[in-house]
C-alpha cells in the first residue's frame, strides 16, 4: 500500500472535511466569545445553540436536555457524581458492569472510597448482560445504574433499552455511556427511555477535546466546573465554538449517512471476520451479530498483542489491542478478563475497527500480511 492504513477508528477518527470546513470561521472571523453581548459574541452564541439544537435533534433530546463537555471521560465523570449528590438520602449503592470503560471504572474506585457500594455486573462470553443480571442485583438503596451502549474493546452491543426499563420499574436512574454508539448505530433517548447519555466527538469524525451530556427535563446535573456559569449555570468555562460546531456537523453527517455505513461496513467487517478466523489459532470476541457494524476484535493463541500492533505498524497497519485509553500497558484488556478470557490469551488481542474511509483493498491488504505476521511472531515465540 502507498499510505498507511488505519484500523483503529474505535480510538479516534479523523475529521470530517464536512466538520473542518464548519469549524474554521469560527478559529477566524467568529471568535466572539458566547458570554459577550456585542454583535462578535452573539453570533458565536448563535452558532453554539445552533450546535446544541442539531445534537439535541440527532439523538431525539431537547434543546435545553444538552450540554457541552470536553469529551466522554467528563461526561461520565459528572453525571454519575452528580446522581451521587442529588440522591445521597436515598443510599450510597450503584450498579454497572465489569466492562465499562475506565471512565466510568475509576470513577465507581474513587466512590468506593467515600463509602458507596459497588456491584460490577459480569458479562457473559458474548459480552452481553441480561435484564435478569441487573433486577437480581437492584436494591432499595440503588441510586444510579450506569451501562455502556457498546462496548469499546470487543464491540458487543448492549441491551440498554431492557435494561433500563428494569431499572425504572425500581425507580432508579440510568445512565448510558454512548461514545462509542452514536453515529455508528440509531441512538434515540426517548425510544431508549435513559435519563442520562454521555457522548464525544472524535468518536464519529468530530474534533477532540469536545463532546456532551444528555439530561432528561426534570433532571438537572449539579454544577462540575465551577466559574462564569456558562452552558446554564451547570459547566463553568468558555465554550470552545469552534469544536462544538465541528461535532454538530460531524454528528449530523453521521448520522444522516448511517445507513449507508452499515450497508459498507458490515460486509467489510464481515470478510475482515471470516479472513483471520482463517489463521490457526485466532478467535473473535465480542458477540458475532449483536456488534457494531465496523469493529472486528480478535484473541490468538500464543501471541503478545502489543508485539503484534508494533509489527503491524511496520507493515503500515495501524490497530490496537483494545482501549486506547491504555494502550502501551502491558495488562490484558480488562474486558476480555472479565468474558473468561485466561490473561495469557486475553494479551494477544487484536482490536481492528473501520470506517467509511476503509476500503476492500485495505482489507485484502490486511488479510494478506496478517498471517505471515502471526506467523513469524509465533516461531520467534512472542
Amino acid at each position: 500500500m502507498d499510505k498507511l492504513i488505519y484500523v483503529d477508528n474505535s480510538a479516534t477518527t479523523p475529521v470530517s472535511a464536512r466538520a473542518l470546513e464548519a469549524m474554521l470561521p469560527y478559529f477566524t472571523e467568529c471568535f466572539g466569545n458566547p458570554s459577550s453581548v456585542y454583535s462578535y459574541g452573539r453570533e458565536a452564541k448563535k452558532a453554539l445553540e445552533a450546535s446544541r439544537q442539531t445534537v439535541a435533534q440527532a439523538i431525539g433530546a431537547f434543546n435545553n436536555e444538552v450540554f457541552f463537555t470536553s469529551g466522554g471521560t467528563e461526561g461520565d465523570n459528572w453525571i454519575i457524581h452528580s446522581v451521587c449528590e442529588q440522591n445521597i438520602k436515598k443510599g450510597k449503592h450503584i450498579i454497572s458492569t465489569q466492562i465499562e470503560h475506565s471512565a466510568v471504572l475509576h470513577t465507581l474506585d474513587k466512590l468506593k472510597t467515600q463509602g458507596y457500594e459497588i456491584t460490577l455486573l459480569a458479562p457473559d462470553t458474548a459480552g452481553l448482560i441480561s435484564a435478569e443480571q441487573l433486577t437480581a442485583a437492584l436494591r432499595e438503596d440503588t441510586v444510579l445504574v450506569s451501562i455502556m451502549a457498546a462496548n469499546n474493546v470487543m464491540g458487543t452491543l448492549l441491551p440498554i433499552q431492557a435494561l433500563c426499563h428494569v431499572a425504572h420499574e425500581r425507580n432508579v436512574l440510568f445512565h448510558t455511556d454512548a461514545v462509542q454508539a452514536l453515529a455508528h448505530i440509531p441512538i434515540n433517548v426517548r425510544d431508549l427511555g435513559v435519563d442520562f447519555l454521555t457522548l464525544s466527538g472524535h468518536k464519529f469524525h468530530g474534533p477532540k477535546g469536545v463532546g456532551a451530556l444528555f439530561a432528561r427535563i426534570p433532571l438537572v446535573p449539579v454544577p462540575f466546573i465551577h466559574g462564569g456559569g456558562q452552558e446554564k449555570g451547570r459547566r463553568s468555562g468558555t465554550e470552545n465554538v469552534a469544536a462544538i460546531v465541528g461535532m454538530a456537523a460531524a454528528l449530523e453527517e453521521g448520522v444522516r449517512l448511517l445507513d449507508e455505513q452499515r450497508e459498507r461496513l458490515i460486509p467489510l467487517r464481515d470478510k475482515l471476520i471470516a479472513g483471520v478466523l482463517q489463521i490457526p489459532g485466532a478467535h473473535l470476541t465480542g458477540d458475532p451479530v449483536q456488534r457494531l457494524p465496523g469493529l472486528a476484535s480478535f484473541v490468538f493463541d500464543g501471541l503478545e498483542g502489543q508485539n503484534l500492533i508494533m509489527h503491524l505498524d511496520e507493515a503500515g497497519i495501524c490497530a490496537s489491542a483494545g482501549s486506547a485509553c491504555s494502550a502501551g500497558g502491558k495488562d490484558a484488556p480488562h474486558v476480555l478478563i472479565a468474558m473468561g478470557y485466561t490473561e495469557k490469551l486475553a494479551r494477544g488481542a487484536l482490536r481492528l475497527s473501520l470506517s467509511l474511509y476503509n476500503t476492500e483493498q485495505e482489507i485484502d491488504y490486511i488479510l494478506d500480511r496478517l498471517p505471515g505476521l502471526v506467523g513469524s511472531l509465533r516461531t520467534k515465540g512472542r
